[in-house]
């Protein structure tokens, strides 16, 4: 059976949107997100107040896709081997086996990342970057592709731990999921009127629409989309004003300007051009960059955000034409 074609692995994609809003009502920007994401091999992170459906969008992800997923509960009595696996012991061969854990999949949802302590969020590190695990001194690689996709609650909420910057810098976006507009939530409460239940996407209609040989087509083509020197020299431009700026404390570093133009390039294949504009650039600037900075605290008294200090930058540096 020959490779899909890149057409044909965009349709998929595309039809993985559609498939989502069929149990999402209205969050269309975190749902192009998770499918950039899926391109870049990147993990995401969804933040938002309880209630406005992060896990239910990671649930209906994993059901439009023939991937392995798996689910865990971040607590604050998580272990890190809860996460990675351990080795235990075997009475009838008097031998240690490993037992991996629930990182060995496709597809991670990891609920509520920021309720665990930061001991357990470390378990995340390695298999995040290196795409493995090492338990006992042996390195045990994750299937591939493999996708981490956290929830967490503002971290103003009672019992968070903060995710630290280095995790904070493995995810490759930042997806804030906002409360609904008035006639999205009108449309959530006649879809639970009708008789939608969130735990049986099936039900919903939610079909299985791509699978990893259209993600590995999707992704051969985005890596061929072509980038100018003068697309690659804005993007190091904004990056390196977030260094400048005297309302953040830390900017983004280089691996945040090189996922930007990862993130350029998929959106801009997904949108139906083999090529990057600026435009690309702008579009997901905030969410690739907005976790990546740190505010001053006399700015954050301010009421100064990062997605503002962001938008204020890419309204200041020269746009190539």
């Amino acid at each position: 059976m020959s490779a899909p074609s890149a057409a044909h692995a965009r349709a998929a994609l595309e039809s993985v949107r559609g498939e989502i809003a069929k149990a999402v009502v209205g969050q269309d920007a975190a749902v192009t997100g998770l499918v950039v994401a899926l391109l870049c091999r990147g993990h995401v992170l969804l933040e938002g107040v309880p209630g406005v459906a992060k896990t239910l969008l990671v649930r209906a992800l994993a059901a439009t896709l023939d991937l392995g997923t798996k689910r865990v509960q971040f607590t604050p009595d998580l272990m890190p081997s809860d996460v990675t696996g351990s080795l235990v012991y075997d009475a009838r061969t008097a031998e240690f086996s490993f037992q991996p854990g629930p990182v060995f999949t496709h597809l991670l949802l990891a609920d509520e990342i920021n309720r665990t302590p930061p001991k357990t969020q470390a378990s995340l590190l390695e298999a995040m970057e290196e795409r493995q695990v090492t338990v006992d001194g042996m390195p045990r690689p994750l299937p591939e592709p493999f996708l981490v996709a956290a929830t967490q609650n503002p971290v103003e909420y009672e019992g968070t731990y903060p995710l630290p910057e280095a995790q904070l810098d493995r995810f490759l976006l930042k997806l804030n999921v906002p409360l609904p507009s008035r006639e999205d939530e009108v449309s959530v409460l006649t879809r639970h009127a009708e008789g939608f239940n969130p735990q049986d996407l099936q039900a919903a209609g939610v079909r299985t629409v791509a699978g990893p040989d259209e993600l590995a087509a999707a992704r051969a083509a985005v890596a061929m989309t072509a980038v100018s020197a003068e697309v690659t020299g804005y993007i190091v431009d904004i990056c390196r004003a977030t260094r400048e700026s005297p309302s953040l404390a830390l900017g983004a570093s280089p691996r945040g300007a090189t996922a930007l133009l990862s993130t350029a390039r998929a959106w801009a294949w997904l949108t139906g051009r083999d090529y990057v504009t600026p435009d690309d650039v702008k579009a997901l600037a905030l969410p690739t960059l907005r976790h990546r900075v740190q505010l001053r605290p006399e700015a954050e008294m301010e009421g100064v955000t990062p997605d503002s200090v962001i938008n204020s930058i890419l309204a200041h540096v020269p746009v190539p034409r």
